[in-house]
């Protein structure tokens, strides 16, 4: 309850004073950054683009080439603009000011894998031709457009000499899509700024986060049963657990063409799939293809392992491991986003929405065919209940259909940020560079480094109601958002630092 009021006193407090202007300053900065710098921040991001920053499980960090020409950019870019730097290990900081009081700008610099073969141009070169107004490349939205802009937005206040009562310090952590235990050791060495904003998520401002949640399920292998019957010999899918999967492929062994026939009629009824069939004497294979999206936000992607389960549910399937995992699918997950069919898990708060259950890789493990379910759970339940709740829904379908199956969950903690008081200061600058009046503070699904920080709250660089492109098969940022997102962070940068 405590926590319910302070929330809605800063948004009391953030709507009151969101009318109040901008400083004459702050647009003047603004502006003169947009002006000076537009060209040169895509050419920065371009640079940025350019380095592979995928965390390498077979290269240490402190020896992978790509992470090193990452970091040296970053020091070169820093100097020529005039800024402090320093390099400690995961994490960089980028500095302007003397001042003991600090605002904090948190970013990271690492990105998620990539398919390459699913891009027009190479994934790690900033692609401005094959989609006009689009700047397409891994990390352009998440999260190296952002540090661009940040930068760019520091070197415009610093050439305006705006007079700064709080030194200005650009966090750039280096394993955020990874690990987040250096970024936690590192924190325990060195104090953080008193007032933080990370612009790694949505705007107008991000005042909670669901916990992240990770479920696997993984059936051993079997003997498959003898016979002429149809038999699903093979079901996989997935690239990596944050991603809503775009692919998912199946192959069924003794098939015939009523059967065929029965599967393109039930995926004939979805929307959003594409399909191709192909026949190898009595085997069937069919690959499925979706649309790749965050799975915080899994209603912006279309599950292809989930929708080919779904078009295979013509029939009981059992039998063998891949079948077994089709009926898996369908039983406890189906096509839903939200865990209804997952026994009693499915909950939701009035804030911040509804858990979200997403079946994201399914591959063939030294364990037996794993299954990797993600999870994004508001508040509401304790993470024990809802781990009782999980384990519950499996053992009971476990006891029907596979005593030997396993299952392994990591429940993460939901996170509101009820003490902001720089709430008002970004309501204010959104509002008068978007004309979107009343703003008001929004939960995401995705987990940032806000949490990590002090009177932390995420600002941009996504707009409101616009798909976010970070973690999938297309991601890009529009020219015009970039820009505005370079005017947004100078002026409240300025209003956060005068």
């Amino acid at each position: 309850m405590i926590k319910r009021l302070a929330l809605s006193a800063l948004l009391a407090c953030a709507t009151a004073q969101a009318a109040t202007p901008v400083s004459p300053a702050a647009t003047a900065a603004a502006r003169h950054a947009r002006q000076a710098y537009g060209e040169k921040v895509i050419g920065s991001l371009a640079t940025m683009v350019s380095f592979n920053t995928v965390a390498d499980e077979k290269v240490p960090f402190e020896k992978n080439p790509q992470t090193i020409g990452f970091k040296r950019f970053i020091r070169q870019e820093a100097k020529d603009l005039g800024l402090d730097f320093n390099d400690y290990g995961y994490v960089m900081v980028v500095g302007l000011g003397e001042s003991k009081e600090r605002v904090g700008v948190i970013t990271h610099g690492d990105v998620q894998p990539v398919d390459p073969s699913k891009w027009k141009q190479s994934p790690f070169k900033l692609d401005r031709t094959s989609e006009p107004g689009l700047l397409l490349g891994r990390g352009t939205e998440d999260d190296k457009g952002p540090i661009a802009t940040a930068m760019y937005a520091m070197k415009a206040i610093k050439d305006r000499k705006v007079p700064l009562k709080k030194r200005i310090e650009l966090y750039i952590y280096m394993a955020e899509e990874s690990n987040w235990g250096p970024l936690e050791a590192f924190l325990k060495e060195h104090t953080p700024p008193q007032t933080n904003i990370t612009i790694d998520a949505e705007y107008p401002a991000v005042t909670a986060e669901k916990g992240w949640g990770a479920v696997r399920v993984t059936l051993p292998d079997m003997p498959s049963a003898p016979g002429s019957t149809p038999l699903v010999a093979s079901f996989t899918g997935g690239f990596f657990d944050s991603q809503i999967p775009e692919d998912a492929r199946a192959a069924i062994d003794n098939a015939d063409a009523q059967l065929e026939e029965a599967i393109r009629a039930r995926a004939a009824q979805q929307k959003g799939m594409q399909y191709q069939y192909a026949w190898q004497g009595k085997r069937l294979a069919i690959s499925a293809k979706g649309l790749s999206a965050h799975s915080s936000k899994p209603e912006d992607g279309v599950n292809a392992i989930a929708m080919l389960a779904d078009a295979l549910n013509v029939q009981h399937w059992g039998g063998s491991q891949a079948g077994m995992m089709v009926d898996f699918v369908n039983d406890m997950i189906g096509t839903s986003l939200t865990g209804e069919k997952f026994g009693k898990i499915a909950y939701a708060d009035e804030f911040m929405g509804p858990m979200t259950v997403s079946p994201t890789t399914l591959k063939q493990t030294d364990k037996g065919l794993t299954l990797g379910i993600n999870l994004r759970r508001p508040r509401g339940k304790t993470t024990a209940a809802l781990t009782s709740e999980i384990n519950a829904a499996f053992e009971a379908w476990k006891e029907k259909n596979q005593p030997r199956a396993t299952l392994a969950a990591q429940i993460g903690e939901p996170w509101v940020q009820d003490n902001a008081p720089q709430l008002p200061t970004l309501m204010k600058v959104f509002s008068h560079y978007t004309g979107i009046q009343d703003a008001k503070p929004i939960s995401i699904g995705g987990g940032t480094n806000s949490r990590l920080f002090p009177r932390a709250v995420s600002f941009g660089p996504a707009m409101p109601g616009k798909v976010y492109t970070g973690h999938s098969e297309h991601e890009f940022i529009t020219e015009k958002q970039l820009m505005l997102n370079l005017e947004m962070y100078t002026a409240v940068l300025v209003e956060l630092a005068q």
